[in-house]
């Protein structure tokens, strides 16, 4: 049963929803956040990313980058700029690209769900990294970015959104940088509030599709300050939860930077043992999940899967088949975790990105690989396994700073 909170958020007032909404934290380099709030004050990238606003030689994870964030995050509300609900409210999310959109529900979850494993996962987190948003949340007493959820197909909690959005106005319609479109609607009626949380009770499980950092940050920070109050903000964390009918999984594409000691034509005959080999004219973006794209020496191969496929959960994945049968045995990427010769794009950057990559020299081949469905994430996370790292790429990513959880 999922059980979902209404909460009284920290928000940018209604005028300055566009000027606010940033992109997340990790999405973007420190010198790319320079960029893109230069003449920006009111950017939440201050407060996401504040190591841009201090000089170079600070250490990333240094006490004073947080002390900034502290600072930036104050200066919006003593501003004006962000002020908070008085009253608890569910929140509805909308974002549009093109003729597509995905709509979830913004509310706070329990951290009980998440360690009773109601909120299911299907990652391993980096202690460094899950150690930064610890400190992040401690310094500011907040959740400033939501945790990206789905459930299974069910209408409920959607026919409530629909019929609110119908007959109310957003509090915030803009479109970002990238030409999606942002928009919410407050819901501060206690009776459709309540209407939601009975439709989500109707709902199994919740699955993390976004967000395993912050989700472990929150369980460890309410474990830190020890309340044992179960309805204090402290043992919650901000989410958006969305149907999976409304999410698209992108490619998330593999670049090795050498053939491992082998020339292109010894490479190419081990890679034969196991998959059949086609030279393609244009670049090769898969829709069958033994099926993948190769970029070599300025040419495009389809390489497609020979073998029995895996019949276990983790095993039959696209990007598993790829690391077990090519990455690991061939190219002697035993770990894509840590090894430094292996790097990840995302594929909203297109198969042009690979390209330039591999033709500069810095990578030597580049695969694209069939995109991770949502029955598959769920599959895995319901049989309480991990997925290989760099599984899933969501777009379009969710904003932060339109919504922030104060504890």
């Amino acid at each position: 049963m999922a059980i979902v909170h209404p909460f009284c958020a920290l928000r940018p007032k209604n005028e300055h929803g566009g000027d606010v909404a940033a992109l997340p934290y990790d999405v973007l380099s420190t010198g790319e956040a320079r960029v893109m709030a230069a003449g920006n004050p009111h950017s939440f990238l201050h407060v996401d990313k504040p190591e841009m606003d201090l000089p170079d030689d600070v250490a990333q994870y240094s006490p004073e980058v947080y002390a900034q964030a502290k600072t930036a995050l104050e200066k919006l509300v003593a501003s004006g700029v962000m002020t908070e609900d008085k009253n608890p409210c569910f929140y509805i999310y909308r974002q549009t690209v093109g003729s597509r959109s995905q709509t979830g529900l913004a509310a706070c979850v329990e951290v009980a769900a998440y360690n009773a494993g109601d909120i299911k996962k299907h990652e391993l987190t980096r202690t460094d990294k899950e150690n930064d948003r610890v400190s992040h949340v401690e310094a500011l007493s907040a959740h400033t970015g939501p945790i990206f959820l789905t459930y299974r197909t069910n209408p409920g909690p959607s026919a409530v959104m629909k019929k609110w959005m119908d007959a109310n106005k957003p509090i915030y319609d803009f479109k970002s940088e990238d030409g999606v479109g942002q928009t919410m609607w407050l819901i501060d009626d206690a009776n459709v509030v309540s209407e939601l949380i009975e439709a989500f009770k109707e709902i199994k499980a919740l699955y993390i599709a976004d967000g395993h950092h912050r989700a472990a940050a929150a369980m460890r920070v309410s474990g830190a300050r020890g309340s044992a109050d179960p309805n204090a903000e402290v043992n919650r964390f901000l989410s958006v939860i969305f149907p999976q009918d409304d999410l698209i999984i992108m490619d998330y594409n593999r670049m090795v930077r050498d053939l491992n000691g082998m020339d292109k034509e010894k490479f190419l005959a081990a890679l034969s043992e196991k998959f059949d080999i086609t030279e393609k004219a244009e670049p090769v973006k898969p829709t069958q999940p033994m099926t993948y794209g190769l970029y070599l020496d300025g040419k495009w191969y389809e390489i497609r899967y020979n073998r029995p496929v895996p019949t276990d959960v983790v095993e039959r994945l696209a990007v598993a088949v790829l690391q077990n049968e090519v990455l690991a045995p061939i190219l002697g990427i035993a770990n894509p975790q840590t090894d430094k010769r292996i790097d990840f794009v995302g594929g909203i950057r297109g198969t042009g990105e690979l390209e330039n990559r591999v033709n500069s020299g810095e990578m030597a081949l580049a695969f694209t690989v069939c995109p991770t469905t949502l029955t598959e994430l769920m599959d895995v996370s319901d049989a309480d396994r991990i997925m290989p790292p760099k599984s899933t790429w969501f777009e379009p990513k969710l904003r932060s700073g339109l919504l922030i959880h104060k504890f």
